[in-house]
């Protein structure tokens, strides 16, 4: 059996593996969801990776799942503990030497996520709002929850540091693509993977929060990637 190791956002925490973590430990698995110190000010992607690090300690089979912002982490965590297999869902890709603060303007998400609001009918200059921009494809209980639990705090510093992220680590990686993804468009982050990681992304249905919107089909999906990274 594998030790995943489920990293959650930006302004997030461990909540947002709720529905996949029991799943994968039904399965047998060791699952770690460690909360990372978004809210921390003086918390940079070093004190991140600190973390997550700690967390797995010893153990071996570490498949790393990363969401959306914590796809800087994997080449951080990588350099210092055995990964057998990273899994980037939604997820920003860094190229080496880049850091996050960087990532927005070198590949264009603003102007990508701009271009598809228009083309759905949504205003571009509209004030955010995190139900039509995450949590649009949420069935009603779910959604109730997760608005009840609130938003975490994000602090700017990971954003602000200039950190320079190390190449890709040279494991078998797989991105999922979110087809509903309105933060991240699906055209772009076709590009942006096939640039920056020289893959094919697969795809899912489902918006920027697959783990909450669809998490029985996540849990199918890192399952089958476990299965053939084994060979």
């Amino acid at each position: 059996m594998a030790t995943y190791v489920l990293l959650h956002g930006a302004g997030s925490d461990s909540s947002y593996w709720q529905f996949v973590a029991p799943r994968l430990r039904e399965l047998g698995h060791d699952v770690l969801t460690p909360d990372l110190p978004c809210d921390d000010d003086s918390a940079g992607l070093v004190e991140y990776a600190d973390v997550v690090v700690d967390a797995i300690g010893r153990r071996t089979g570490v498949i790393l799942v990363a969401q959306s912002m914590a796809g800087f982490l994997v080449p951080l965590v990588c350099s210092r503990v055995p990964v057998e297999l990273a899994v980037l869902v939604a997820a920003m890709v860094p190229a080496a030497g880049e850091s996050p603060g960087d990532w927005w303007s070198n590949t264009g998400q603003e102007a990508a996520r701009r271009e598809l609001d228009k083309r759905e009918g949504r205003d571009p200059d509209a004030e955010f709002d995190p139900v039509t921009t995450f949590l649009h494809d949420l069935t009603p209980e779910v959604l109730t929850t997760v608005l009840a639990a609130g938003a975490r705090r994000q602090s700017d510093t990971p954003f602000q540091q200039a950190l320079p992220m190390p190449a890709w680590p040279d494991i078998p990686t797989r991105f999922l693509l979110c087809l509903g993804d309105r933060f991240f468009p699906a055209e772009f982050q076709r590009r942006v993977v096939r640039d920056r990681l020289g893959i094919t992304p697969d795809e899912i249905d489902s918006g920027h929060l697959p783990a909450l919107a669809r998490p029985r089909e996540l849990v199918e999906r890192l399952e089958t990637y476990r299965v053939a990274a084994a060979g």
